[in-house]
């Protein structure tokens, strides 16, 4: 079902009673979001890694990461990630998913705009993201001011993620 774009949206944190949405909102995004873009076998092997419910407990509570989650009418359409990486002031956006139905509408640009506030509120500077290279969202990302910053190849088990790596400053209003 697809809500109204004038929809007001409510972002909230996510605890690990929210792995089951979050898996959830997985299932429903992974695929039509990589299906162009690398082999079948690679996505089905990352979504295995990835989107477990051990992984994404380990991913709160070993690895430092914060979900927020975005509802539309009491429906959670997406979800974001993030933590603190090794240098001072510097965060990493490790996921941001919108429900297919949903998307276009603001929520990823609102999970984002969240995600920009929380680092600023913890003393943040600078936000970075992986993407892969032929990924179209590349466009959204530089839309909200995202520029890259270099290239990576990350292995993952059998496969390579050919990412660029960007990066946004998010100094400002506090």
């Amino acid at each position: 079902m697809s809500v109204s774009a004038a929809a007001p949206a409510h972002i909230q944190p996510a605890t690990s009673a929210d792995i089951p949405t979050i898996l959830e909102l997985a299932e429903a995004t992974w695929e039509p979001t990589y299906r162009f873009i690398i082999s079948r076998e690679q996505l089905e092997y990352m979504y295995r890694v990835i989107y477990t419910a051990a992984s994404l407990e380990r991913q709160m509570s070993e690895q430092g990461h914060r979900f927020l989650l975005v509802y539309v009418a009491g429906q959670a359409c997406g979800y974001a990630s993030f933590s603190t990486q090794d240098e001072p002031g510097f965060y990493k956006l490790h996921k941001i998913y919108v429900l297919p139905s949903h998307q276009g509408q603001g929520l990823g640009q609102q999970l984002i705009g969240a995600v920009e506030q929380a680092v600023r509120e913890a003393g943040g500077h600078m936000l970075d993201l992986n993407v892969n290279r032929h990924n179209p969202a590349l466009a959204f990302y530089e839309h909200l001011g995202f520029q890259r910053h270099h290239e990576e190849d990350i292995a993952i088990g059998p496969y390579w993620m050919n990412d660029y790596v960007m990066r946004k400053e998010v100094r400002g209003e506090r």
